[in-house]
């Protein structure tokens, strides 16, 4: 059973980044990766999502264009780099792994859950 153990949250100014590691147990090569978030009284929510070997991923229409998402496959690592952050992206943010499959926006399609890091960004 694959552990995830997320990292790199914090509090950051408005326009500010940051950017999150999720730290797989063992070897995750071979399993779809994704991010998702959740703020107070709020539905958990997609926010990108890579392939296995990272050659594909997707994002929410919300983030796309200031966020990034990798792995390095080699250091068993999931990053999301954050950049021009805004109040309305404060969330606990978590990664997730398939078992296999495609990459999904879809949170119950993910089998493997972090226990989450805060994002707080300031006005």
């Amino acid at each position: 059973q694959v552990q995830l153990v997320e990292s790199g949250g914090g509090l950051v100014q408005e326009g500010g980044s940051l950017r999150l590691s999720c730290a797989a147990s063992e070897r995750f090569s071979r399993n779809p990766m994704g991010w998702f978030r959740q703020a107070p009284g709020k539905e958990r929510e997609f926010v990108a999502a890579i392939s296995s070997g990272g050659s594909t991923t997707s994002y929410a229409n919300s983030v796309k264009g200031r966020f990034t998402i990798s792995r390095d496959n080699g250091q068993n690592t999931l990053y999301l780099q954050m950049n021009s952050l805004k109040p309305e992206d404060t969330a606990v943010y978590y990664c997730a792994a398939r078992s296999y499959g495609l990459p999904s926006p879809r949170a119950r399609d993910y089998d493997f859950w972090g226990q989450g890091t805060q994002v707080t960004v300031s006005s």
